[in-house]
């Protein structure tokens, strides 16, 4: 008997929660920008950015919705506490409010996974400093977000290190 039609290969589940994370970033980015709510942004985004189709015949991958979702609740819901985190693993002239917005957005979502979730701290910090790499290609950014997401890290779940 083979699987059925719904299942998703390991591969496939990686992806979609890949994207979920990328998802998250631009709606945390979104939400600080606009005076959308986060049910108006994450409606938004399930409505027309998951699976959206981009350019003739190329879609949007898929995102894992349960994740996206938690994600931002997480987010939210820790925000002072990742904010304080991030400052802490920040150079002292340079706090939270004077950084890159995308970058403060992938911070919030990061923190998030790394206070509200089980996701192993190396995996938090390889899946968003590929996100930074797709933010910001060639130049320093993801090796200041690998800096940072380690000091987070540690901080928040030194028992993983």
């Amino acid at each position: 008997m083979t699987d059925a039609p719904n299942a998703l290969s390991g591969n496939q589940k990686r992806k979609m929660k890949s994207a979920s994370r990328l998802y998250a970033v631009q709606a945390l980015f979104q939400m600080e920008h606009s005076s959308h709510s986060l049910d108006q942004v994450r409606r938004e985004f399930l409505d027309f950015r998951f699976g959206a189709e981009v350019e003739e015949g190329e879609e949007m991958i898929d995102g894992d919705i349960d994740l996206f979702a938690r994600l931002l609740e997480e987010a939210v819901r820790w925000q002072a506490k990742i904010d304080k985190m991030t400052d802490r693993a920040l150079v002292a002239k340079w706090p939270i409010d004077r950084i890159d917005p995308t970058l403060r957005a992938l911070f919030r979502a990061a923190g998030a996974e790394l206070v509200a979730f089980d996701t192993p701290p190396k995996v938090v910090i390889v899946e968003y400093v590929d996100i930074a790499r797709a933010f910001f290609p060639e130049t320093k950014e993801p090796k200041f977000v690998n800096a940072v997401l380690d000091h987070m890290a540690r901080e928040a779940r030194p028992e993983a290190f």
